[in-house]
Order: C-alpha cells, then sequence, then structure tokens
C-alpha cells in the first residue's frame, strides 16, 4: 500500500481542556478512506494513521479577519 496522508486542521470552537473532538479532517490523499464522523481526536487520527501505514498533516489555521485576494 502507498503512503497516504491524512490533512486535518484544529477546530476553532473547541477551547483548551474540553472534552470534545478537537480536530475535522479537511482531506485525504493517495488513499481511499470514509469517515463517518465530523470530529475525531488527535490519538484516533494517529492510531488510524498508524493502521494506513499514513501521515497526519496538521494545517495551519486562518484567523476569521484573514482574506484570500481571488484576484
Amino acid at each position: 500500500m502507498s503512503k497516504g496522508t491524512i490533512f486535518v486542521r484544529e477546530r476553532r470552537k473547541v477551547q483548551e481542556g474540553e472534552k470534545k473532538p478537537r480536530f475535522a479532517v479537511v482531506g485525504v490523499a493517495g488513499m481511499d478512506l470514509k469517515l463517518h464522523a465530523k470530529h475525531i481526536r488527535r490519538m484516533e487520527l494517529e492510531q488510524m494513521a498508524k493502521i494506513l501505514d499514513a501521515q497526519v498533516v496538521y494545517l495551519e489555521a486562518g484567523n476569521d479577519e484573514d482574506e484570500i485576494d481571488e484576484d
């Protein structure tokens, strides 16, 4: 199996110490993976990546004020 990549970002409305899943999967490359949860915990991500021989890429979240110039 070729090495895949799972792209995730940290959720914005989860505060430190909350007992809610902290990450949202943004995309998957190089493998066939279906997720049935909107949010996931870091430990769950790492377990999936280990079993699938994939790497997890944590994307940097921007601020709400950041604007994307589409020109």
